[in-house]
């Protein structure tokens, strides 16, 4: 460590250990989240966490798209016409949608570690049940339940907003969930090699397509009891445990429910992040086909361009999380949002581009600049998402990642199904879309730290206000509250530059990282 780490080490060095007096591997905070994103760590529990979650969804998104790169293949088995085709890729998206919201509130009141593993293990089986799909209407259906696996999108957000603290939880989120959406570029290379390999040893198409999807349906079902046995709710231990210890009270469903959907910041994130991750996953279903189809190349070189917009989240993604951070220790809370809005909207000029350009080199060029920003985007949402509520933290995470499947469904319903519009014209209009459902960014506000155009409230509201709103005297006097009166601590960094100008409350001690 440097010199630097070394002495805030030693200025805090209870809060480098947990209730039993264990030390953690990382430095902490007062909430004993890891203040440090050390990204070739395996420590428990902090990276652990961070390992597990996302290796699960990137399992959960290799099988939720294992059909589009072998399409070709199955809408010849099973003589789908370009409407099933339509129909069972708006499926695989709609069925997350509950499914998301739903895993926020598990989380919340469950821990994440418990609800991932369940989803992961209850969608397994319609995996398997893919290789035994014989028409239409039974293979949206598989694809209808697979795609609930892609809810654990929420859980890992979740799981990172509880392991990491606030200079680096947008690196956190933006890494976890950018390598979980690897998977839906690896499995545009993955699926034709196994279909290719056990095709080549003998086996008919039609019935190689089929056992190429044990392969994802064994992947995902590791994954769920690697979690259940080797992850870890939070710093302290597991929520249960907590729970029966006194040391984290079991909250009332409808208070969390009622403070995240009063919250309009989080309707305003679910919008905008219905067309990022949305167009995101809308491009996954549609893109291999679409270089096929238009630009008659061979089905392995459709799913390695198609593998090349999703495997770029190995570093869009991430980027937008890291960026988020490095503009927040500036600018704070108005750093984040304005980058969020510029990255977004250049995301939607290329994907408007996308649609325009008629030559197959220079359509991959944009595909992969198109990635780069609409991934980033993704990482910047998430990166604002842990500052809207601390108490209903899963639902806000829950009601932004639904609001990402919200967004694929309408944008598949309205521009890929059927032969409405042609493929590239639905594009240039989805990239239009994008841009108006982004400016409603400009409204969000937080009165401790402000928005785009306007610092904080002249009310003098602090963090600890915004906070301690979420609960009433009647839990405040059991204590309910101490977990956000830490959050509201660690959050003055949202401040930004001019932090040393920002209120202080009476009662408490200005923190020594401001």
């Amino acid at each position: 460590p440097t010199p630097k780490d070394t002495d805030m080490e030693m200025e805090v060095p209870d809060a480098a250990m947990n209730s039993g007096g264990k030390k953690f591997a990382l430095p902490v905070d007062s909430e004993n989240k890891a203040t440090e994103f050390r990204i070739y760590s395996a420590a428990a529990p902090h990276m652990r966490a961070f390992h597990l979650s996302w290796v699960s969804f990137f399992a959960c998104f290799v099988s939720t798209f294992a059909a589009p790169p072998l399409m070709p293949i199955i809408r010849d088995n099973l003589n789908l016409t370009s409407t099933d085709i339509g129909n069972a890729g708006i499926a695989a998206v709609s069925g997350a949608v509950f499914a998301r919201i739903s895993m926020g509130t598990a989380c919340d009141l469950f821990g994440p570690r418990l609800a991932s593993a369940a989803l992961i293990l209850l969608t397994a089986p319609a995996v398997f049940c893919s290789a035994m799909a014989n028409s239409a209407v039974s293979f949206l259906l598989v694809r209808f339940f697979t795609g609930f696996s892609l809810a654990t999108f929420v859980s890992t957000q979740f799981w990172m907003s509880s392991m990491f603290s606030a200079p680096v939880v947008g690196t956190a989120n933006g890494v976890a969930g950018g390598w979980g959406n690897l998977g839906g570029g690896a499995t545009q290379l993955i699926m034709p090699l196994v279909f290719s390999l056990i095709r080549d040893i003998g086996v008919t198409k039609f019935t190689a397509w089929r056992i190429a999807f044990l392969i994802p349906a064994l992947f995902q079902t590791l994954s769920a009891f690697s979690i259940f046995f080797l992850g870890q709710d939070l710093p302290d231990g597991n929520y249960s445990r907590l729970q029966k210890s006194g040391d984290k009270h079991k909250d009332n469903f409808k208070q969390v429910l009622y403070h995240a959907v009063t919250n309009y910041r989080g309707w305003i994130l679910a919008l905008t992040y219905g067309y990022s991750f949305g167009v995101e996953l809308t491009v996954d279903n549609i893109i291999a086909q679409y270089f096929y189809d238009r630009f008659n190349v061979n089905l392995h070189t459709a799913g390695i361009i198609a593998a090349s917009f999703g495997l770029a989240n190995l570093f869009s993604r991430p980027g937008g999380g890291l960026l988020s951070d490095i503009v927040a220790k500036k600018f704070g809370m108005r750093g984040r949002l304005w980058t969020l809005w510029i990255v977004q909207t250049l995301g939607g000029l290329f994907c408007i581009l996308l649609g325009k350009v008629g030559s197959l080199g220079v359509s991959v060029a944009v595909m992969l600049i198109f990635s780069v920003f609409v991934q980033a985007a993704c990482g910047l949402t998430f990166g604002v998402v842990p500052f809207v509520s601390r108490r209903s933290l899963g639902v806000i995470s829950g009601m932004t990642g639904g609001g990402g499947n919200v967004g694929a469904v309408l944008t598949q319903v309205i521009f890929f199904r059927g032969s409405s519009y042609s493929t590239e014209t639905g594009i240039t209009l989805m990239g239009v879309m994008m841009i108006f459902c982004t400016l409603p960014i400009l409204f969000i506000f937080f009165p401790q730290w402000g928005g785009m155009f306007c610092g904080p409230s002249s009310k003098g509201i602090t963090e600890e206000e915004y906070y301690m709103s979420e609960w009433n005297s009647t839990e405040k006097d059991k204590g309910f509250h101490k977990a956000s009166l830490k959050f509201a601590d660690n959050s003055r960094s949202e401040r930004g530059k001019k932090v040393d100008s920002a209120l202080t409350p009476s009662n408490e001690t200005p923190p020594t990282h401001v």
